[in-house]
Parts: structure tokens; sequence; C-alpha cells
């Protein structure tokens, strides 16, 4: 996929993923990567500077917890803001995509 296509993409894609409740950095990697069934691979060159961006706008919260292996893990937990920010870009995404799809929509075997 086109990086720049991502790009727009990627908070609202954590906030998702986060909305169920506390999880770290790799997790969200690899529930980002299930849900989509594959199709996105988030690298850490783009998932940590948008965490500390989500976090820094007052989306989501963190603390630090201990893993049963002795390391230390950063948890994110979305806000009260962060869901609101969800459901505005979410509603934004629908809209977008209507619209995208309004003109694509025509099936692929139809083009010449």
């Amino acid at each position: 996929m086109d990086p720049k296509l991502l790009s727009g993409t990627v908070d609202m894609l954590i906030l998702q993923v986060v909305l169920p409740g506390a999880t770290y950095g790799y997790e969200i990697t690899q529930e980002v990567l299930k849900q989509s069934q594959g199709y996105f691979q988030m690298k850490e060159g783009s998932l940590y500077p948008a965490l500390h961006r989500l976090e820094r706008d007052r989306l989501l919260k963190s603390h630090w917890e201990n893993a049963e292996s002795g390391r230390r893990r950063k948890y994110y937990k979305i806000t009260a803001s962060g869901k609101k920010s969800l459901k505005a870009k979410r509603a934004e995404w629908q809209e977008f995509s209507s619209g995208v799809e309004g003109i694509l929509g025509v099936p692929v075997n139809e083009l010449a």
C-alpha cells in the first residue's frame, strides 16, 4: 500500500485497536496485522512516533508495567478525548470512503 495513504489512517487504527483496553506497542502491531488480515504491517518507525503524538495530544495515556519476563512495558490506554476523536475520525473515514467508492464503484471487469 502507498505509505501516503496509510499515514493519514495510522492514528485512527491505533485508537481503534487500543479501544478495548490497555495494550503495549508490540501487541498493537500484532492486532493491526491480525485485524487487517495481514494487510497492514505497522513498523516501529511509524508506530512509536504516532503513539507519542497521540499521548502528547492526550488521546492516549500510558503507564509502565513489569511483564512476567521481567521487562518493563509501556501500556497505552485511550482517553475520553481519544474516544471522541476516534468517533470523529471514523465518521470522516466513512464519508471519504463512501465518496471514493462512488467514483470507483464501477466493477474492475467493466473497465476498458
